[in-house]
Formats: C-alpha cells, structure tokens, sequence
C-alpha cells in the first residue's frame, strides 16, 4: 500500500510534467514583451514566470483525461485557470490588501513594476484568461469559470477576508473565506475539466465535491504553513496572516486541531472519487501531496 509520502511523489512528478508543458503554451498565449505596450506585457509575463505549482492546470489536466479527453480545448483552459489564478495573487499581494513583498521567492509584482502597472497586469490577465476560455467552444465550462470567480466564488471570498482582518469571526466565516477564496478555483478546474470532456453530471459532481475537500485542506495546510515555516521555505512573507489580523484556521482552533481538519478533509477527498469510472490514481496523490507539502 502506498504511503502518503510515495502518493504525494506521484503527484509533484505529474505536477513536473504537466508544468512544462502547461508553460509552453503559458509562453504561446500571452503578449510578447516587444509588443506594445512592453511594461505591460513584461509584468504578465514576469508574474506568470515567477514559478508555481501549476496545481490548478494539473487538475484540470488531470480531470480531462479521466474522463477521455482529446481534443485541444483543455489547453486553453489550463491556461485560463493559470491566467486567473495569477491574476488573484498580484491583487492579493497589493499595499491595500495584504501588502506583501515576495511571491514565490521573488519581489512581488507591485515592487517590480510600482502598483499601477501591477495592478493593469493582474487586469488583463483576468481578461486573457476569458478571450481563453472562449475558445475552448464550450459556454458551459466558462460560464462554470465565471460563477466560481466571480462575487459567489474567489473574489466574494476575499473580499469577505478582507471585510474579517482584525475582528474576532466564527469558525463559519473562516470556512466561507477558504472555500471561496481558495476551493471555488481549484473546484473550476476539475469540473471545467470533466466538462470539457463531456463527462455525466453525476461524474462533474463528484470531482466537484473531491475540488472543495482538497481546496479546504489546501488553504488550511496554508494557514499552518504561515506559521511554523519561514519566508527563505515558502518564498512568501511568512507570519503575514498574524501580523494582519486574519481569520485562519490555527487563530481559532490552534495547530494540532486545524492539522486534524486537513487529515479530514484529505480522507473525504478520497471518499468523494469512489464510484468514478477510470483510473483516479493521480487525483489520489494530489491530495496527498496538497496535505503533506512544507510550501
């Protein structure tokens, strides 16, 4: 029987594999530098480059073959999901929300290129990421994207971050805020990837469900990574969420408990592939990879 640590291989080598060749088309997609204007164009490209898991593309990749996906559609898609995830991180990063210095182990977009032109690039990724997913030919899938981002999905769940920092909040809040902000994309990019694939409903529903179990745990493994890691490991300021008064998991039912939550949610994860058709070995190890990860 694999051990969580051998799954979690499993899925950082198909995480590696997919990347480069997700990135190949990430290169295809955007703007070139030379091409007016250049600032611009640079600062999409330097945050899209800057590194990453490439989770969100994986999973979608991943749900697309499950269900025999073929066609090229998925790869515009993946792109999208890069696009908007990008997207969210530079807003994130800004001095009017959580003003942080480092992404991924480099200067942040708005110390890069100044907060106008970070700003204008997190923008037109967004828009990109759209012109995308109109090309994958299904209304359905984008319209899945849209719900998922939009004020019921990662934007109303950070807002509601926002809206929280400094207050005392209830377990209930602090749930609505990781599923919005965090498991409503990672939710889009398995259920825009079984749609794409033209899987059942029933089918669509099921990676759904298993999308918010890990997205949960991955925004919870998150909160406790805040805490017991440092900057030099994450490649982000670590400790941000307690100099900012954040609703996490760790401020309300301390570490050991918020550690038992994930192991949780990694278990319900699995419950909710049972029943698939297909070979669910990869969805299996990114959950274990996203509940046993130091960064």
């Amino acid at each position: 029987m694999q051990t969580l640590q051998n799954e979690a291989d499993i899925a950082r080598n198909y995480l590696d594999k997919i990347a480069k060749l997700a990135e190949e088309k990430f290169d295809e997609f955007l703007p070139p530098e030379t091409d007016l204007p250049c600032n611009l164009h640079k600062a999409m490209r330097y945050s899209i480059f800057a590194g990453g898991k490439r989770l969100r593309p994986a999973l979608a990749y991943a749900a697309f073959e499950l269900f025999g996906g073929k066609d090229d559609s998925i790869w515009y898609a993946m792109s999208a999901l890069e696009f908007l995830h990008t997207f969210s991180l530079i807003h994130d990063d800004l001095p009017c929300i959580d003003n942080d210095d480092f992404r991924r182990g480099k200067p942040t977009a708005h110390k890069q290129f100044g907060e106008a032109t970070a700003v204008m690039s997190g923008d037109a990724l967004c828009v990109l990421a759209f012109e995308l997913m109109a090309k994958t030919g299904n209304p359905k899938a984008m319209e899945s994207l849209a719900h998922k981002l939009g004020t019921y999905g990662m934007i109303g769940g950070e807002m509601t971050d926002i809206d929280s920092e400094g207050k005392d909040v209830s377990l209930e809040v602090v749930d609505y805020i990781h599923y919005h902000k965090t498991a409503a994309l990672i939710e889009a990019s398995l259920v825009i990837g079984a749609q794409l694939a033209h899987a059942s409903d029933d089918a669509v529903k099921k990676v759904e469900a298993y999308g918010k179990a890990i997205g949960l745990a991955f925004q919870i493994v998150d909160d406790i990574l805040d805490i017991v890691s440092t900057t030099e490991v994450l490649g982000k300021d670590a400790g941000s969420d307690i100099a900012s008064g954040k609703a996490t998991y760790p401020a309300l039912i301390g570490l050991e408990n918020s550690r038992k939550k994930a192991q949780e949610l990694y278990e319900n994860s699995l419950q909710q592939l049972e029943g698939l058709q297909g070979d669910t070995t990869i969805l299996k190890a990114i959950a274990a990879f996203i509940i046993t990860r130091v960064k």
